[in-house]
């Protein structure tokens, strides 16, 4: 199945782009798609408790199970002032 994966702040700079396509097997939870990451486009991101996971829009546990064209965002910590 493909999904879209969303890049925020500095995990879309570090990638260079805010968007990715992620082909998974049925079936595959967020979990799979963060490791299908880290062994493909993004061998460089960071610890899974470092950044917050949304599936849809909606904050996701990595247990989350994914649906073809699912969008996976990929939020790290963002602080302002």
């Amino acid at each position: 199945m493909t999904i879209t994966v969303k890049l925020f702040a500095s995990l879309r700079r570090e990638a260079g782009t805010d968007e990715l396509t992620l082909e998974l097997p049925t079936g595959a939870t967020v979990a799979d798609a963060v490791e299908a990451l880290r062994d493909g486009p993004l061998p460089w991101l960071p610890d899974r408790a470092t950044f917050a996971v949304a599936v849809d829009r909606e904050y996701a546990a990595d247990d989350a199970p994914l649906e073809p064209g699912s969008e996976l965002a990929l939020v790290p910590p963002v602080s302002g002032g």
